[in-house]
Order: C-alpha cells, then structure tokens, then sequence
C-alpha cells in the first residue's frame, strides 16, 4: 500500500492506493496517528483502495479515537462500494465519518 500526502487548506489528505491488511495496517497507523498530532482534519481518500481487512480496520478505529482525543476529526472520502459493505456490515459505518465528495 502506498500513502500519498497533500495538504488542503487545514486538512490533511492521505490518498490510499492498494491493500489495507495485516502486513499494511501498522504502517498506515503509524503514519496516520503522526498525521493526526499535527492539530489538523485528516481526510483519507480512499477512490484507490483496494482492500480492508480487520487489521485495517483496527488501524481505521485507532485514528478515530486519536482524532476524538485531539478534538479534530477524520473522514473517509471516495470509499470503494466493496468496502462500503465491509464497513455496513462491521458496523464501522456508524463509528466512521464517510464522506461523498
């Protein structure tokens, strides 16, 4: 998995491209949870995303109680319908902020 990063006004944007999963996961929580220390709105755009799997998942909830703690937020943009389903069906669909645009 790679992580592009860009910043738009006061948010931060990860663009995620390939597999969220075991061998993945602490990485992108390692990157994500740096990303959250800097007081800005994280964004992850995940329009080239492939794959989730529960490691991510568990990555996913990591960052959203970093961004509660911080009193910023995080939001998924762009989120392929396959992992759409993945989130209604965990129920991480009504933890998770999930953006259209």
């Amino acid at each position: 998995m790679n992580i592009k990063k860009s910043t738009q006004g006061e948010q931060i944007v990860l663009g995620l491209n390939g597999r969220l999963d075991t061998t993945t996961a602490q990485d992108f929580q390692t990157a994500l949870l740096e990303e959250i220390k800097s007081g800005k709105n994280i964004i992850l755009d995940f329009t080239e995303l492939a794959y989730v799997s529960s490691a991510g998942l568990r990555s996913l909830l990591t960052g959203q109680k970093a961004v509660t703690r911080q009193h910023t937020t995080m939001a998924l943009r762009h989120v392929p319908e396959e992992i759409m389903e993945v989130l209604d069906m965990t129920g991480f669909s009504d933890i998770l902020t999930i953006e259209d645009a």
